[in-house]
């Protein structure tokens, strides 16, 4: 009921609020009309797809379970106490992502002297994600993949948070680069196609990645989510090497 009443007051706001004049858009527009003529904006594209796919296989199935998992010992009381920990970590991380993300823009002002700059700067903390990510998969390998298990599952829960926030942190700067790359790439006369393409792609990222992570969870269990998620971020990293600058080598925000 809070979530209908806030989609409601904020479709009365806009309704209130848009400034007139706005483009209304070409509704004949064919689908193919879509995707753009821009090679920077389509590979940005497919970077966006592989990058948020990278977060979400295992965001959305693999490390939650596996958390409720590693906190619970099987009572009822221990359960009920490890889905609301869990909860909190997933929001928790989600509010500071959103932070960084935030942030990121004024950290970055006067420090990126144009689109040259970015694009190196993307190619770098996209590395370190798959860096990360590799990292990660190999901790969880190592640990509980032996028998015995060297490390309790507490404890590999633990040292797997430390991993996913900084994880967080290095992925808000990425998707704050991606979002200045998209908005300096898109073509003046259809930056809206552009910049919804991209979107898109997002999108289709993110679909991906609950299917992939679902599935690796079933036959696998986490290693195989975070293995994946290391050859997704390693993909976008790929992506990110075809980038090119469109405006001019001295091109600024």
């Amino acid at each position: 009921m809070l979530l209908a009443f806030a989609l409601a007051l904020v479709g009365l706001l806009v309704a209130l609020f848009t400034p007139p004049g706005l483009p209304r858009g070409l509704k004949s527009a064919k689908f193919r009309q879509v995707l753009s003529p821009n090679p920077a904006v389509n590979r940005l594209s497919v970077a966006r797809l592989f990058l948020f796919a990278a977060r979400d296989s295992w965001f959305v199935v693999g490390v939650p379970i596996f958390f409720y998992s590693a906190l619970s010992d099987g009572t009822a009381a221990e359960e009920k106490a490890a889905f609301y920990r869990v909860g909190l970590f997933m929001a928790l991380w989600i509010i500071a992502y959103g932070g960084v993300q935030a942030l990121t823009p004024r950290q970055l002002r006067g420090r990126v002297p144009g689109l040259a700059a970015t694009h190196g700067m993307t190619r770098f903390w996209v590395g370190v994600l798959a860096v990360i990510l590799a990292g990660l998969t190999l901790m969880v390998v190592t640990t509980t993949g032996l028998t015995p298990p060297v490390l309790s599952l507490r404890l590999v829960a633990g040292l797997l948070v430390a991993g996913l926030l900084v994880f967080g942190a290095v992925f808000a700067l990425c998707s704050s680069l991606h979002s200045l790359l998209i908005l300096a790439s898109a073509s003046d006369h259809r930056d809206t196609m552009d910049v919804g393409f991209y979107s898109m792609s997002n999108a289709a990222g993110r679909l991906l990645a609950t299917m992939l992570s679902g599935l690796c969870y079933q036959f696998s269990g986490l290693a195989l989510r975070l293995m994946a998620s290391a050859i997704l971020s390693g993909l976008s990293w790929l992506a990110t090497l075809r980038l090119q600058q469109m405006k001019g080598a001295d091109g600024q925000f």
